[in-house]
């Protein structure tokens, strides 16, 4: 991460790596695994020698090599239970590629662990014809999927070739077929460097080394097994050494190039969309959620700054539901109290994955609030009052309007109509504010009788001067900023004072905060 003056520059490679802590999640591994083991792919291809393209190539088809494994989660949850627990076993805990770890691999997850028996049994003999056929179809659906994500990153073909034989094997018994030094070198070691990251995380280093030896020339590239094993002592030291996402960072081949502010939306949309395959009831979710919260803080007048921030919080409001299993956002009943627990975490886990970068952080900031309610009956955090800002109640409010007017597992799409009626409930109920959910109604194109204008009567131009007063500035620096008289700008300040029923600036920032008139600072 570098600095333009204040303002945090974005590159590509955070993007990236952003889509892989989604990766790690819908993998059932904690986050930061497949940044290491991607750092452990890049150490070894320094010891092979090779140049800046090739470990250009193995950096990003390292950290989006199982990102499409949730677009399908949707049917393994169908036939085989918690998808996350599914992919934990599949991709570590059994060799797929060898008969008998497949089918104990199957037996274990037909039907779904947790269902009735009498269910289960049910389930798996559909399973044969139908079910089947559906998993039979997974890995060509996750390279489509991951194929396009590269493509709408500007990744470049060498990064897409790699990534369409992460599925491959040493022994030819993988989707395309591909045997030894038939696949690329990238999808090679990024094979052997995801497996042996969890088990050396979960069981040492010896046990990273023995699962090596022990699916070498199977799953693994013998040769590439032998470096490992020779190295592991040291890679684990340096691995070890400093955190996963900033030397992942000073990894990158290209580091240098930000991310155009243009191209950001573009981006930002497109990562929010890929997290919604996860489940077909989300599909277009986030989007119509950023659209109409931006729409309804323009509406309700606020900087042109927060709207746009607004909007892209609202693109990747929901990335964290890929840490939630597809037989809780699937379920066609009621939620148990455990599951519900489960629910809970994903603003949580969106905000978490957006703090690594510097520059998302502060749309996490937002997006983590989506849940929270003014009177405390919200989640992750339960927090209330003030402290949910003008900005997040906004996002919630679009949000709940957004979810009612789509299907759910559990009930038929609302109308309009029986959104708005819910939202306004929500309103009497004191959950969310009554300036925000006027203003998503209105930009959903309902009818809202009330007189629009910035709170407490303040003017434009007070609202102008209340900014620059929350930053600190005297009364002679906000004079100076709207070429006013130091005089004229005194008189400002008393009348907002007046009017917001404020003693000081503190009190002043507060009212501010709650009403979504903050701006992000600038002293240039």
């Amino acid at each position: 991460m570098t600095r333009l003056g204040a303002k945090p520059v974005l590159h590509r490679a955070e993007l990236v790596a952003l889509l892989s802590l989604g990766t790690d999640l819908g993998l059932g591994q904690p986050m930061e695994h497949m940044i290491r083991a991607s750092v452990l792919a890049l150490r070894l291809a320094d010891d092979l020698g090779l140049n800046e393209a090739e470990r250009r190539v193995v950096y990003y088809s390292g950290l989006l090599a199982w990102v499409g494994c949730h677009t399908d989660a949707y049917e393994q949850a169908k036939w085989l239970g918690d998808d996350l627990l599914l992919k934990s076993d599949a991709h570590y805990a059994y060799d797929a590629g060898r008969p008998g770890p497949a089918a104990a691999m199957l037996l274990k997850h037909i039907g779904g662990a947790g269902r009735p028996w009498m269910e289960r049994i049910a389930l798996g003999l559909k399973f044969f014809g139908e079910g089947r056929h559906a998993l039979a179809q997974m890995a060509e659906n996750h390279y489509r999927a991951t194929d396009h994500l590269a493509a709408a990153l500007g990744l470049g073909e060498d990064v897409r070739v790699g990534l369409s034989q992460t599925y491959e094997r040493w022994d030819g018994k993988g989707a395309l077929g591909l045997r030894g030094e038939e696949s690329v070198i990238s999808a090679r070691l990024i094979n052997l460097t995801d497996v042996v990251e969890v088990f050396r995380r979960t069981g040492g280093a010896d046990a990273a080394i023995a699962v090596a030896r022990e699916r070498s020339g199977a799953q693994f590239d013998p040769g590439l097994v032998d470096l490992f094993c020779r190295r592991a002592p040291d890679l684990f030291r340096e691995l070890d050494a400093a955190p996963g996402w900033q030397t992942v960072m000073e990894l990158e081949p290209s580091l240098g190039e930000a991310v155009a502010e243009v191209d950001l939306d573009r981006y930002l949309s497109a990562i929010g969309d890929f997290a919604e395959l996860k489940s077909p009831w989300l599909l277009g979710h986030s989007r119509g959620v950023a659209e109409l919260a931006a729409d309804a803080a323009a509406g309700e007048g606020l900087p042109a700054t927060q709207v746009i921030e607004l909007r892209r919080a609202g693109y990747l409001l929901d990335i964290g539901r890929l840490g939630v299993p597809n037989t809780i956002w699937d379920k066609r009943g009621p939620l148990t109290q455990a599951e519900m627990e489960r629910v809970r975490l994903h603003p949580y886990l969106t905000e978490r994955m957006l703090s690594y970068s510097e520059a998302l952080a502060s749309l996490g900031a937002i997006a983590i609030q989506h849940h929270e309610r003014l009177d405390g009956s919200g989640y992750p955090h339960g927090s209330a009052g003030a402290s949910i800002t003008l900005p997040a109640q906004i996002l919630a409010a679009a949000d709940v309007y957004q979810a009612m007017t789509e299907a759910r597992p559990h009930r038929a799409a609302r109308s309009p109509e029986a959104a708005a009626a819910e939202l306004k409930a929500e309103v009497t109920r004191g959950r969310i504010g009554g300036d925000a959910v006027a203003a998503v109604l209105q930009a959903a194109g309902h009818r809202v009788g009330r007189r629009r204008g910035h709170p407490a009567g303040l003017t434009a131009r007070e609202v102008e001067v209340l900014r620059l007063l929350t930053l600190g500035l005297s009364n002679k620096e906000i004079a100076q900023r709207l070429f006013i008289s130091p005089k004229t700008a005194g008189s400002h300040v008393e009348n907002i004072y007046g009017k917001i029923e404020a003693g000081n600036r503190a009190q002043a920032g507060l009212f501010a905060m709650r009403h979504g008139l903050i701006v992000e600072a600038s002293f240039e």
